[in-house]
């Protein structure tokens, strides 16, 4: 048993690394310039929506108000568990419990499958509002002129890209779970070797993260409730 352990953590240790804990350090530093490079894909993004959700208040407002917000909420209470999950998915590697990686990786991607059905839901609805940028019968009521449903559009645009977008990461992610689970059955991983399950959290929580800044900026801030 102990040479069957020795062995696993001699192949995951790559060749140009001397130890572990150097392979350790170099994977999370990767992931961790990864990120930094996304956070600035989507800085450009959510600046683009700053500035022009400062220059036309009122339209965003009123475009914000029409979203579904219980539905915003309860995929963000969603993500939320799903962080969670994955935090005990890590913890669970970290104490070589190979069943329970399994088991709470596997709640993480229900979790994350719900999130793409919720959204899948909402978009449907927006459609049948007519509410998609792209849609010649585009409308959204309580604005007057073609120049502020013009704004409209724009509103919906970033929210359909940034929540799109956000969807794509998503997707990502349960497909790095999935890889993480099939690796974990072979016995891939021990208490000296979960890196994978340790970066594929850091990935998962950056997704969740996002969402927890496109929530607000779409669905509360400067939200004009209808009368």
């Amino acid at each position: 048993m102990a040479s069957e352990a020795h062995h696993l953590e001699t192949l995951a240790l790559r060749e140009q690394f001397n130890t572990e804990e150097q392979q350790k350090d170099a994977s999370t530093l990767g992931m961790w310039v990864f990120l930094i490079t996304e956070i600035m894909f989507f800085g450009g993004m959510f600046l683009a929506y700053t500035i022009y959700r400062s220059t036309f208040p009122l339209v965003f407002g009123l475009a914000s108000s029409s979203l579904n917000l219980p539905i915003g909420a309860t995929n963000t209470c969603v993500l939320l568990l799903s962080s969670f999950t994955m935090v005990m998915a890590v913890r669970a590697a970290q104490l070589g419990q190979k069943r329970m990686i399994i088991f709470f990786l596997i709640i993480t991607m229900l979790f994350g499958f719900a999130f793409l059905g919720i959204k899948a839901y909402e978009w449907t609805e927006k459609f049948e509002e007519h509410h998609v940028p792209a849609q010649a019968s585009f409308h959204l009521d309580g604005l007057t002129g073609p120049d502020q449903q013009g704004h409209a559009k724009l509103f919906f645009s970033l929210y359909f890209a940034m929540t799109g977008l956000h969807a794509l990461h998503m997707v990502v992610g349960v497909g790095i779970l999935t890889f993480i689970i099939f690796q974990t059955a072979r016995g891939t991983y021990s208490t000296k070797y979960f890196t994978p399950v340790d970066i594929a959290g850091l990935y998962w929580h950056f997704v969740d993260i996002v969402w927890i800044f496109l929530f607000p900026l779409f669905y509360l801030i400067d939200r004009h409730l209808p009368k």
